[in-house]
């Protein structure tokens, strides 16, 4: 008689190399792509984080369930051409999250504790967003607001006491399988 170890073991084992990468959804972590990765693929202002991007892009993001939402869509609608059409065919195969008034709620309680000022009102809705929809990972390049240490510890405190999700932000180069 097999042990219960050597049946889980036994099914992770035929699940992990049987079954195609995409019809791992509910085992594969959530990212919510941020409007700077887009923006990083697209420019050429930084060659290397460009690089790195577009390798992570291209090579790493099917081991996730990629989404965005509709605030990224409008930032990239804001930038000039060809970067906007670019940008909108690269959001083109990703399941993009509507704006809910829970998040804009949490984004205003961001605001109104003092986690972000009112101008970077769009970041709290993007960590807001993430949080609502339980997101695992908001991956971004926006190290002045988003990446900052100490804000993401007061945004931890806050979600943590309210009780909502905080998902962890993150460069794309730490989302790489090694």
């Amino acid at each position: 008689m097999q042990g219960i170890s050597s049946l889980v073991t036994c099914n992770l084992f035929d699940l992990r190399f049987t079954t195609p990468r995409h019809k791992l959804d509910s085992v594969r972590q959530t990212i919510y792509i941020e409007t700077s990765v887009l923006g990083t693929y697209l420019d050429n202002g930084d060659p290397l984080r460009r690089d790195l991007t577009i390798r992570w892009w291209e090579h790493e993001m099917d081991y996730y369930r990629a989404t965005t939402s509709l605030l990224v869509k409008r930032e990239i609608e804001m930038f000039s051409e060809p970067h906007r059409a670019a940008g909108l065919k690269l959001m083109e195969n990703l399941p993009v999250i509507k704006i809910s008034d829970e998040a804009a709620i949490l984004a205003e309680s961001y605001l109104s504790r003092g986690i972000f000022q009112r101008k970077f009102l769009a970041d709290a809705m993007h960590v807001a967003i993430a949080s609502i929809n339980e997101i695992d990972f908001l991956v971004t390049w926006d190290f002045g607001h988003l990446l900052n240490i100490r804000r993401q510890a007061r945004i931890r405190a806050f979600n943590k006491s309210a009780g909502f999700h905080t998902p962890t932000i993150i460069t794309p180069e730490f989302l790489v399988h090694g």
